[in-house]
Parts: structure tokens; C-alpha cells; sequence
């Protein structure tokens, strides 16, 4: 004879932490026990029998009274014992959460979603905490709530009620008595969830007595995953469709307001951000405002990607963001303190950290498109993300090395308030970050303990030590363009002195008269693009009685330019004095200015004037004069300052009275207007065909657009008897006619 008894171990219970296999639940399963060894005697069987009855007739009996001092009285049942619904009686205008315990099972099996199916022996759990911290550490996959519902609203109710689930991970599909009635993401095969996290609501259709099924779906863990996560983390609540709506626009608000203080800290970081784009646009070769910039903007950006303002980004597209600008962040903070520091001048420091950031953005991009697959992550992706991010931290360590090498260097109070303030922050995102890669195995809370942790609360307001370590930056950022400005406006309030003095040197070389020239009328207008320019203009008198004029431009323009030019004429009023011949000037200007002008040249004319009309003309690469209106061919040669050992070629001829030659510079040839049209040969050789002064052919280029230094000479021969005049016109100097 053999008698069964029930072996429990397969089977489980309610608060059993086993995890039964996929696709069902194992029930209990009958052993065959053999009778010998039990029957040691007739009576004393019998006798056992009757006392193990007893004993199992008190033990139901205290269970019994120990129910229905909770629950109303039911008749005894055998195991397993129905689940009891949750009554929800005289519900109207109002929210209801449905809370206490769930029936749970990991796993996925739609059938689960019917009302009919035996849920008893299910697991029971409470849907306000992630299923990871309730007996499923680590847990990722399907599983599925269950809880029976008896919703009794109260007279002259339409008895039309929503569902509201306002925090699950991460995604899930919502059933009413079997029927779907919605869902957040997509569940595999093809999965699809959110970076963050959004309440959501669901119409109860039908009746208002059932069974609501939620089958959640965990994505596989990442390098920062908690053990304590998956699921419901909040009970769901059931009501009308108004006050439902009215409590998901408080979860909303419940998050704006608790970010309020980030705003705030967005609009200054954007302000930072502004005035460093436009700082930099203004000096492209002071980098140190677009890295302050960079790592101003960072974070913004990567809390757009969070539920900062409340746009529900796909999770791989917001990862696959995210990570590379994380690291971008990292990078960004390197260059601003090797700029603060000055490190910049260091050609290995400046090599190294080149070299550390391309290959953390890119282990950065790589960990970002891990996240395109992460829906069906394998184990060796695991270990590929949990390495990225690993090599990630560490290279995060590399600031360390720039402030050991800058503690050596001399700074402002400024540089090092911004530098260190920088680091700080950095440093606690870094804690922050290590203390939950794999806090799941580690259990470390630091990041709670010590970062997350609010030092003080003003006002409603948690101030933990990033808020106020971000603060602390941003002051010390506007202490340090302050400091800028002020640094700027000396450095401005110098080279102002500079100018001014290379303007009073500029004054000397082109004297405030010009001498009279017998038989000639004589205009020139010189006006330079920037305070001081490079072309430049000589009439000298010779001691044989003829008169050199010299014309040219040097290349660059500005306070180099001018310092070239000074040069060029000392050596002209030099040359002057023992020779009349203007090749014999061209060559020893050459000479002099061969290997002097850094890599620049400069172009010239140079002629003899004769009391009798004689002309004797020389060229240096210079535009070929007008005479009458036509252009008048020269020898180019070779320009100033190109070929130590260059000859050049004089020609001769003679003015007739009433003849004009025009000399000019190639800033009237090359004037632009706001389109970026050139003014050009056509309308050069219009301009000057009417013989204009020179005035007004500077003021036609100035008014097409000047872009470069414009000196412009006529020299017309006059008729015997004629006075001859000369004329000046120069921003700085006072047009002048002097008669001879």
C-alpha cells in the first residue's frame, strides 16, 4: 500500500524568492512514499492516525479564527487558496491607488493576461517598489503583475474610469480582462523605450469588475544599472478620466518644480555659452573661450536628454547622444585648463592631450552606438560596454596631470578660481559616475551618501554639492571675464600708445606741405585702410635742380606695414641726396629690404622730374601709370625685398603741356563693395579717363568700398606762365595749396 504526499520544493509559495522557468509554473508534484517503516503496529498506527488528524483539525481551526479577524468570514478551503479581489467601493470624483500586494511571475506567457487563469501561486509583491529590490536583484526580461479588481462606484457615477501607471521599467503592455487596452514602448522582438521614464494613462474598458494584467519588459542591464530596478516603482491609481488627468499633470508639475533651481542654472549656462561664442568670433586665436563655452553647454545638453523638459527621446537615439557628449564634456574640460594654465605653450602637453581626446570620443561614439543593439544585448556586450565606460572614468583622471604641470606656472587668482571651480565639478560627476559603475555587485552608496546628499534646503530647494560647486563655477567665470576685460582694455589702452605713436611717425615721412614744382600742378590723397598704413609717397628735390617723386605700396597692411614704409623712406630721402637716377634708387632700395620684410615684398615707381618736362621713370612691380587717360606700359621688373641682386630699367619722355600722368596703388584697383564685387580694370580705366584729381579718384574707391590702403598722385605739365600748385588731402593732415 503506498499513500501521496506533496513535495514542495518544485512548487514554491507566495513569498518564495525561486524564480520558476519561462513560459509557466510548475505546480506541486506527487511522490510515491512506501508504507513500510510507518506501520509499526495496528494500534499504535491507528492511534498515530487519529492524533495526526487532531493535530491537523486545530492547526485549520486557528487558521481559520486568524482570517476572519481580517478578511470576512469564508468556509475553509483546500490549498491553494483563491486571490481576493480589491474592492474599490463609493469611488466618484476621485483617485484610488491600487496598492497593497500583486501577483507576480517573471517570465512571459500571454495567456497570463486572462481573467480566468490561476494566479495562487504566483508570487506576491508590492508595485510601489522595483521588483529588483522584492527577492529579483539583477533581474532583466518579462514578467507580469496581476491584481483582481472589484470597482463599486457610487450612485449616478458613468462608472468610466482611467488607469494611471505613473513609474515602470521599461516598457510594458496594459490588459483588462485579457483585452489590451494600451502600452508604453514596444516589447521585444523588436523593443523600443524611453531614456526617461513618463507617466501614463489607459482607459478601463468594459466592465468594472476584472482582472488588470501589466506584462513589463526590462531592458538588459548596463555598466550603471542597479540591482534594485526593473518594473513598477510607484502603485498604479484608478479614477475618472478628469481627476486621472489632473494627477499626471501634478506628477508632471512634481517634476518641473523639483528641477526649477536647473533652470535657472540652464539660462546662466546658455548666457556663458553666448558671450564666449561671441568673445571667440571676435579673437578665433583665443581658444580658451570656445572650450569654456563647450564645457558650459555640455551639461545642457545632456539634460535636455534626461525628462529636464519633458521630451520623451528614444532610448538608443538618447544614448547614442548622450555618451559621446559625456565624454565631450571630459574633453572639453582638458583644454579649458590647458588654456587657463597656459599649457598651450607646451607642445608635448598640447600633443598629449590631442591625442587622449580623439581616442576617448571615440570610445565614447562606440559605447553611444552599443546602444542602437541594446535591445538584445549578449553578455559580451556587457563586457564591451562595462570596458568603454571603465576606460572612460579613467582617462576622466586626466585633469590630475594638467594641474600637477600648471601648479608650476605664475597665474591670476582668475585663471586658477575657473580652473579649479572646473575641476571640482568634473571630479564630483566623476565620483558620482565610478560609485554606480557596477554598484549592483560593489553595493557602494556614495553617490547618495555624499554627492547626491544635500547639504542645505532654502526654500524647498535642495542645494547637494554639484548645484552649488556649479554655482561656484559660473561666479568664477564672470570674476574671470571681468578680470579679461579689464586685462583687455590695458592691453587696448597700449597698443593705442603704439598707434599713436607709429600715426606721429607716419606724419613725419609724409610731410604736412609738398614742395612747389615749377611748371607742374600736383594733387595727391593718401588714405590707409586701417589707423596706419603701407603705401607711401616722396617728392624730393635733388641737387642738380630735378625732383624725385617715389610711390609704392607694401604688402600687409597696418602697424607692420607702416614699420616697412618708415624704413623705405629713410632710405629714399638718403638715396636722394647722392643720386638722381631712379634705377640706381630702386636697386639700393632692394638691397636694403631683401630679407628684412619676414616673407613680405613692396612695389614702387620711381621717377625724375626735369624742369624742361622730361620724365625718367623706373618700376619695381608696380601698376603701369595713366598718361591722358590711357594706361602707359612699363618694364615691371621684379619687386622690392624678393632678389638681393636685381636690376631695373629706366625709360625716358617728355610732358607736353597739358599732359596728366596718374599714379596709384593697388587699393584703388581692388576696392570691394558689400556684395564682395572688386572695382576692377573696367571701371579704373573709366575713372581715369576723365583725368579726375586725385581726391576724387580716392573718394570714388572709398565710396565703391576701400578694403586696402589707397594713395592716389596726378602730375599735370602746365603752359608757360602757368602758376603751378600742389595738394595734399590725408585723414590726419590738413589739406593744404601752396603756390609757387
Amino acid at each position: 500500500m503506498e499513500i501521496e504526499a506533496w513535495d514542495c520544493r518544485t512548487g514554491g509559495s507566495a513569498g518564495s524568492s525561486s524564480r520558476p522557468p519561462y513560459g509557466g509554473w510548475k505546480g506541486a508534484q506527487p511522490t510515491t512514499l512506501p508504507r513500510q517503516g510507518m506501520m509499526i503496529g495496528g494500534h499504535q498506527w491507528y492511534a498515530e492516525r487519529v492524533f495526526c488528524r487532531a493535530l491537523l483539525s486545530a492547526f485549520l481551526l486557528l487558521f481559520t479564527v486568524n482570517a476572519a479577524g481580517q478578511q470576512p468570514a469564508r468556509s475553509p478551503v483546500q490549498t491553494p487558496a483563491p486571490v481576493s479581489a480589491l474592492v474599490i467601493a463609493g469611488i466618484g470624483r476621485g483617485i484610488v491607488p491600487i496598492d497593497g500586494t500583486w501577483q507576480f511571475h517573471v517570465g512571459d506567457d500571454l495567456r497570463w493576461a486572462q481573467p480566468n487563469l490561476d494566479d495562487s501561486r504566483w508570487e506576491s509583491i508590492r508595485a510601489d517598489d522595483p521588483w529588483g529590490a522584492q527577492n529579483h536583484p539583477s533581474y532583466a526580461g518579462f514578467a507580469w503583475y496581476r491584481r483582481h479588481i472589484d470597482i463599486r462606484p457610487t450612485s449616478g457615477e458613468t462608472g468610466q474610469y482611467r488607469l494611471l501607471i505613473p513609474h515602470a521599467e521599461d516598457a510594458y503592455e496594459v490588459y483588462w480582462n485579457g483585452e489590451l487596452i494600451g502600452l508604453y514602448g514596444k516589447l521585444p522582438p523588436h523593443p523600443s523605450w524611453y531614456y526617461s521614464e513618463f507617466p501614463r494613462t489607459f482607459p478601463l474598458i468594459g466592465s468594472a469588475v476584472g482582472v488588470l494584467a501589466i506584462r513589463v519588459w526590462k531592458a538588459p542591464l548596463d555598466a550603471f544599472s542597479l540591482a534594485e530596478s526593473g518594473g513598477l516603482y510607484d502603485a498604479p491609481l484608478v479614477g475618472d478620466p478628469d481627476t486621472v488627468a489632473l494627477r499626471e499633470a501634478a506628477i508632471t508639475w512634481d517634476y518641473v518644480r523639483e528641477e526649477l533651481f536647473d533652470y535657472s542654472l540652464i539660462l546662466l549656462r546658455a548666457f556663458i555659452t553666448v558671450l564666449c561664442v561671441v568673445l571667440w568670433s571676435r579673437n578665433r586665436r583665443e581658444q580658451l573661450f570656445i572650450w569654456v563655452g563647450v564645457f558650459t553647454a555640455m551639461p545642457v545638453a545632456l539634460r535636455m536628454l534626461e525628462r529636464l523638459f519633458l521630451i520623451p527621446f528614444s532610448y538608443e537615439v538618447a544614448r547614442c547622444i548622450n555618451q559621446p557628449l559625456y565624454v565631450l564634456y571630459a574633453v572639453s574640460l582638458w583644454f579649458l585648463l590647458v588654456w587657463l594654465l597656459q599649457l598651450n605653450e607646451n607642445p608635448a602637453v598640447m600633443r598629449w592631450t590631442k591625442t587622449l581626446a580623439w581616442v576617448t570620443l571615440a570610445v565614447g561614439a562606440a559605447d553611444g552606438i552599443l546602444a542602437f543593439y541594446w535591445g538584445s544585448a549578449t553578455v559580451w556586450m556587457q563586457w564591451a560596454d562595462g570596458v568603454l565606460v571603465v576606460f572612460i572614468l579613467l582617462a576622466e583622471l586626466f585633469p590630475f596631470v594638467l594641474i600637477a604641470i600648471g601648479l608650476r606656472r605664475r597665474l591670476y587668482v582668475s585663471r586658477w578660481a575657473v580652473a579649479l571651480a572646473a575641476f571640482m565639478l568634473q571630479m564630483l560627476h566623476t565620483i558620482a559616475d565610478t560609485s554606480a559603475l557596477g554598484q549592483r555587485y560593489t553595493h557602494w552608496s556614495l553617490f547618495a551618501d555624499l554627492i547626491d546628499h544635500p547639504l542645505f534646503t532654502i526654500q524647498g530647494v535642495d542645494f547637494p554639492p554639484e548645484k552649488i560647486t556649479s554655482i561656484a563655477l559660473f561666479a568664477a567665470i564672470v570674476f574671470a571675464l571681468y578680470r579679461y576685460i579689464l586685462e583687455q582694455q590695458a592691453r587696448r589702452a597700449a597698443l593705442e600708445q603704439e598707434m599713436q605713436s607709429a600715426r606721429e611717425i607716419q606724419q613725419v615721412l609724409i610731410p604736412e606741405t609738398l614742395p612747389s614744382l615749377e611748371g607742374y600742378a600736383v594733387t595727391s590723397a593718401y588714405t590707409p585702410a586701417l589707423e596706419v598704413g603701407g603705401d607711401f609717397f616722396q617728392i624730393l628735390r635733388t641737387p642738380d635742380g630735378s625732383t624725385i617723386v617715389a610711390l609704392g605700396d607694401v604688402s600687409g597692411k597696418g602697424l607692420k606695414a607702416a614699420m616697412n614704409v618708415a624704413t623705405i623712406v629713410g632710405v629714399l630721402r638718403a638715396q636722394a641726396g647722392t643720386t638722381a637716377s631712379p634705377a640706381e634708387i630702386l636697386v639700393a632700395l632692394n638691397r636694403c629690404m631683401t630679407g628684412r620684410m619676414q616673407g613680405g615684398f613692396a612695389t614702387s615707381i620711381v621717377f625724375r622730374l626735369d624742369p624742361d618736362g622730361t620724365v625718367t621713370l623706373a618700376n619695381a612691380g608696380h601698376l603701369p601709370p595713366f598718361l591722358n587717360g590711357k594706361e602707359f606700359p612699363l618694364d615691371p621688373s621684379l619687386p622690392l625685398g624678393l632678389i638681393h641682386h636685381t636690376l631695373y630699367i629706366e625709360l625716358a619722355m617728355k610732358l607736353q603741356p597739358g599732359d596728366q600722368m596718374s599714379f596709384y596703388t593697388d587699393g584703388l584697383l581692388e576696392a570691394r563693395n558689400s556684395s564682395g564685387e572688386l572695382y576692377g580694370f573696367d571701371r579704373l580705366y573709366t575713372l581715369l579717363a576723365d583725368r579726375p584729381t586725385a581726391q576724387q579718384a580716392t573718394e570714388a574707391a572709398i565710396q565703391f568700398g576701400q578694403d586696402d590702403d589707397i594713395t592716389v598722385l596726378t602730375l599735370t605739365r602746365l603752359a608757360a606762365g602757368e602758376e603751378s600748385t600742389t595738394s595734399l588731402t590725408a585723414p590726419f593732415l590738413t589739406s593744404v595749396a601752396a603756390g609757387s
